[in-house]
């Protein structure tokens, strides 16, 4: 089995890749011709791709959000933007290294772009919170936007993460207010503001900066007022319950694009971001170019009503 990282129903996928890859190398160190075995398996891999993902379950797709080799938002930033100035802290307590943000130019737009940090390895989970920010990072978030507002650019958010830190000190320092006082704000800027989601968007830790005039969410990305394992912990009080509640929540893509949550899916390589980063992140630039190409023709009035009028019309239902 190869050493890369995966997710127990990519095993067939990656077991005839490493098959394909053994075969090519013993074409190679043996100087036998076995091109038309390796195109053969070429045709049942790229089948089977197509017949797993077409069919992952919303437990699955979660699963998917949050692989080891997913890009996160500072890999976006490196793929996407130039000239990247990171700012640092809230000015009045701390930076928080779990939100990053700063000025960056985009296809030579300036933008303000702002979002969640994962870690990849131990050392950096713990530096960056595993993605989840404490007040401190929602105030930084929010000195951002008003720089952006100030500047007159707009506003790029990516949203990845598995919730706000829920811990006392956090709720000492006021979590709940920093993020009540974000999503109030958000409201009111005068710039475009455009946000994808591009793995995880759990409850009010992505709602935070997550209040835009273009909501969009990458293809096999979840977006829900709470986590999988947290519905089932508190519904079951057993969290190995999570894939019944990913039934229930309908965090997918899909689901919130018929739920008219958000605005539009961004497409993913076949097996995920994590298969072909720089793709995803083509793929994601050009989805934000065309929503802030539409964006710009509003005035500040038209951009704040319709801003206000996307939010209304959430949770309308018939009795």
């Amino acid at each position: 089995m190869t050493d890369r990282p995966y997710l127990e129903f990519e095993r067939p996928i990656i077991e005839l890749e490493k098959k394909i890859s053994d075969m090519r190398d013993f074409s190679a160190g043996e100087s036998i011709e076995l091109s038309g075995e390796i195109t053969s398996l070429e045709k049942k891999l790229n089948k089977l791709r197509q017949e797993i993902y077409s069919n992952l379950t919303r437990w699955q797709r979660v699963q998917l959000s949050r692989h080891p080799k997913r890009p996160y938002t500072l890999d976006y930033i490196r793929m996407m933007t130039t000239d990247f100035i990171e700012i640092h802290g809230d000015r009045y307590f701390a930076d928080d290294k779990a939100m990053v943000g700063g000025f960056a130019t985009l296809e030579g737009r300036p933008i303000m772009v702002v979002g969640q940090q994962k870690g990849r390895d131990t050392k950096q989970k713990v530096i960056r919170n595993f993605g989840m920010a404490h007040p401190e990072g929602y105030r930084k978030a929010l000195r951002l936007f008003r720089l952006a507002e100030k500047f007159e650019l707009p506003i790029v958010v990516l949203i990845d993460t598995p919730g706000a830190f829920p811990g006392i000190g956090a709720e000492e320092r006021g979590q709940a207010e920093a993020i009540a006082r974000n999503i109030r704000d958000m409201f009111r800027l005068k710039v475009p503001i455009v946000v994808v989601i591009i793995g995880e968007g759990a409850s009010g830790g992505a709602l935070g900066i997550g209040i835009g005039d273009v909501v969009m969410m990458l293809e096999y990305s979840w977006y829900s007022v709470i986590s999988p394992e947290g519905c089932a912990a508190i519904l079951w009080r057993d969290a190995a319950k999570a894939p019944e509640a990913a039934e229930a929540l309908k965090p997918t893509s899909d689901d919130l694009m018929k739920l008219g949550i958000i605005d539009s899916i961004i497409p993913e390589p076949d097996s995920g971001a994590h298969s072909n980063p720089e793709e995803a992140a083509r793929l994601v630039k050009n989805a934000i170019l065309e929503a802030l190409s539409d964006l710009q023709k509003l005035s500040i009035d038209e951009l704040l009503e319709r801003r206000l009028k996307k939010y209304r019309k959430i949770g309308e239902y018939n009795e």
